[in-house]
């Protein structure tokens, strides 16, 4: 009688945990379809397969912490990657430096301005918002700066400053959500 006990109880704690974090998913997915739903949002797949592939957005537990890994965990680690990689075609190029250092100008904007968004975040979602839509100026001088060269290396650059436009947008997602 003891050894059947024991394996339904077995079985009844491992279907517990199953459902525990079935309902976790289910919960963390309902804010990421928020947050993909907000107007500013312009690409919702792009939104939706992003942070559902991020294992903090996939994993939060309300929707100002899924906002807080959208900019902080998201979109500022991409900016610096930008910051370094415009660093690494003024190397690569020293033809082109000049422009290059713009861009990174920009990028470096574009981190501060994310940085400002997310202290901003839970005490003020409007001015969090501004932060984050001004990071477009940025993007739009890059793209002035280097758009037309015929480069590889301005080429990447500008693919890159095509996917941050995209995570830019979903800045002002998370600002919005949280704003209500």
């Amino acid at each position: 009688m003891k050894k059947k006990i024991l394996p339904i109880t077995l079985q009844v704690a491992v279907l517990l945990q199953f459902l525990i974090v079935s309902a976790s998913a289910l919960t963390s997915t309902k804010y990421i379809d928020k947050l993909c739903e907000m107007q500013s949002v312009e690409d919702k797949t792009f939104c939706l397969q992003t942070l559902s592939a991020n294992p903090l957005a996939a994993s939060a537990t309300g929707l100002l912490p899924l906002a807080e890994v959208v900019i902080r965990g998201i979109d500022l680690p991409y900016a610096k990657l930008l910051v370094k990689s415009a660093d690494r075609a003024i190397e690569k190029i020293p033809a082109l430096k000049e422009q290059f250092k713009e861009c990174q100008d920009s990028f470096l904007r574009i981190v501060m301005s994310l940085k400002s968004a997310a202290s901003e975040l839970k005490v003020s979602p409007d001015t969090a918002n501004y932060d984050a839509m001004i990071c477009f100026d940025e993007t739009k001088r890059v793209k002035e700066v280097i758009g037309k060269n015929e480069d590889v290396t301005s080429k990447s650059l500008i693919e890159m400053t095509l996917r941050m436009e995209k995570l830019i947008f979903l800045a002002l997602g998370a600002t919005e959500v949280v704003g209500g």
